[in-house]
């Protein structure tokens, strides 16, 4: 097996975006073609995901052809555990991947694209100076509150959903590296209760369901009038989102705005665990199955890191890998 990828980070989150060696994906929808990935290219999944190759914090996707013309090309994430149905700064480094490899044509100073995720459509606007791609900004599927004040254990979780359903759970001062075992399982534990509970089903389209991570959250007050909040969030199985989590963000902007506590149009600066910042903002209203939903944008920068033919010897031991966590 010899597969090709190109890799990029978004705000220290890696991302593999298979470019050969796979044929493409068949199926009429994403969330088609995401069902024949899981059942026909997991072990092309594990060889990017695990080590020797990757690690229990690698990401990727396959790069499909898009559900019609409305859109310029399709996504399928994947991850330490599977295949997720959202992924902001996978959406980020696609976007930027399309034009800086010449997938698709680019307009300076400002490029339009869409992209099909399993989410949904996501329609982007790209940033380009001097042919590189310096900020591109999605606007997300609707963002919705599911639940708010869910005791678990020690922890009191607000679920939201913001193409994926994501657990808020507040931290006093918590969000640092040294606190990752801790929180790696907390997030774990959380997850497992709140499914335990009940089911996480998007009221619309039952595919996109169940907890996937689970967001802790420190506020950081304001910084030039602009929220600031900075977060960790643990999900598939313990894997640790390095960037402030795009999708993530959404969910976490239906809650504020939800909770009143962000204007409309103004800026949420949500800050990752390493350091790196996403720009957010509600930017308008939406209506899911009759509930209340919010339109967000998510802005962030995504960085080339490397070109990559990986092959799987016939005789190798391993295989595919393993994962250690």
């Amino acid at each position: 097996m010899i597969v090709k990828a190109t890799d990029y980070h978004t705000g220290g989150e890696p991302f593999r975006i298979v470019t050969g060696g796979v044929d493409p994906l068949p199926g009429r929808t994403i969330l088609d073609k995401r069902r024949y990935a899981a059942e026909h290219l997991d072990r092309v999944r594990e060889l990017l995901v695990h080590e020797p190759r990757g690690h229990a914090d690698m990401y990727g996707c396959f790069v499909t052809e898009p559900e019609d013309e409305g859109a310029d090309l399709g996504v399928v994430f994947f991850h330490n555990a599977g295949y997720s149905t959202a992924c902001g700064h996978g959406t980020i480094a696609l976007a930027t991947w399309a034009l800086e490899s010449g997938r698709l044509a680019v307009t300076e100073p400002v490029t339009e694209l869409v992209i099909d995720a399993p989410s949904g459509r996501l329609p982007v606007v790209v940033s380009v100076e001097g042919g590189r791609v310096r900020v591109a900004r999605f606007r997300n599927v609707p963002a919705f509150v599911a639940a708010e004040g869910v005791r678990v254990g020690e922890w009191t979780a607000d679920v939201a959903f913001g193409g994926a359903f994501y657990a808020s759970v507040e931290l006093q001062g918590g969000v640092v590296p040294a606190e990752l075992p801790r929180l790696i399982e907390a997030g774990r534990e959380i997850k497992r209760a709140l499914e335990a509970e009940r089911d996480w089903v998007h009221p619309v389209e039952p595919e996109l369901r169940d907890i996937y991570g689970v967001i802790f959250w420190q506020d950081e007050g304001r910084r030039d009038g602009e929220l600031v909040q900075r977060n960790v969030t643990v999900f598939a199985d313990g894997e640790v989102d390095r960037s402030p989590c795009g999708s993530g963000t959404s969910a976490r902007l239906a809650l504020l705005d939800g909770a009143g506590a962000l204007e409309r149009g103004a800026v949420l600066r949500h800050q990752s665990i390493v350091g790196t910042e996403f720009e957010a903002r509600v930017v308008g209203e939406a209506e899911v199955a009759g509930r209340p939903a919010v339109v967000t944008e998510i802005a962030g920068s995504a960085h080339l890191t490397g070109y990559h033919e990986f092959v799987l010897e016939p005789d190798d031991e391993l295989g595919t890998g393993f994962v250690l966590r």
